[in-house]
């Protein structure tokens, strides 16, 4: 059973305050929003994918056989390196045109439309505008993209970093903690597995390993989980956003107040 972190365990898309719909409505409409996924099926965007999947089964192929040629831990360390920095070289050269094409693009029809901030489709119930359409239409155009002359305009939608707030001293040592918990229980729970006779018992020692570990995350997270969304808020409040989403559900604008968490919670 894989671990989740401490940030899986919050609900970061949150109001900051108790406002009407029809409030909300009037203060969003500088808000777009990107079907991703649509932009990710462009042809352009899947053939560079296809030939970067191409080169990466040729890559892990001869990954393997250097691994099995090297002599230490430091050879391994090395070699494990250099091809991860060869993917990546090979990565950008594929795939980062399309992706820089459409990153301007985005830039460009935010500032036409005078949007603050852009999110991914698929957090959005109601409301928005939806460039998807003008950003398709402009990569696909052929034409030169200039990037904007002035970045975006201040917006009420602040995102968090989870994976950064992971990282956090006190959050790393719950999810190390967990972590280390998780190893030894399973080790237990193996050995109790192997004298299991029956579908039945079996069934039960893994719903008690999963109880076991999901009381141990309720004790090492949920109070941080807690600090985390109350910091949120707190930091939302102090600097009048409307909405907390998590960065990954932002395609371009918006609010970053990760090291503004970060520093409340090291307090």
């Amino acid at each position: 059973m894989k671990n989740r972190s401490l940030t899986a365990l919050i609900a970061l898309v949150a109001l900051a305050f108790a406002i009407v719909p029809s409030a909300i409505a009037s203060d969003l409409t500088d808000i777009g929003y990107l079907d991703q996924a649509q932009i990710g099926s462009m042809p352009e965007f899947v053939a560079a994918n296809q030939r970067l999947a191409a080169y990466r089964a040729q890559l892990d192929g001869q990954f393997a056989a250097a691994m099995k040629a090297a002599k230490s831990d430091a050879d391994r360390q090395n070699i494990e390196m250099q091809f991860q920095q060869r993917f990546s070289d090979k990565q950008k050269e594929l795939v980062g045109p399309f992706f820089t094409r459409a990153q301007l693009a985005i830039a460009q029809v935010m500032a036409k439309k005078n949007l603050s901030v852009v999110v991914d489709k698929r957090i959005v119930v109601y409301g928005g505008v939806d460039i998807t359409g003008d950003v398709q239409g402009l990569i696909k155009s052929g034409q030169a993209i200039a990037p904007p002359t002035a970045t975006p305009p201040p917006s009420e939608i602040g995102f968090v970093d989870n994976t950064a707030l992971d990282a956090s001293p006190k959050i790393k040592q719950a999810n190390d903690a967990l972590a280390a918990f998780a190893q030894d229980q399973r080790k237990i729970f193996a050995a109790k597995m192997t004298q299991a006779k029956t579908d039945a018992q079996k069934q039960q020692v893994a719903a008690d390993f999963n109880k076991t570990l999901g009381d141990k995350r309720d004790q090492l997270l949920k109070p941080l989980a807690d600090q985390v969304k109350s910091v949120t808020a707190g930091v939302a409040q102090q600097k009048k956003l409307l909405l907390v989403v998590d960065r990954a559900d932002i395609v371009f604008g918006g609010t970053d107040i990760t090291k503004d968490v970060q520093n409340a919670l090291g307090k």
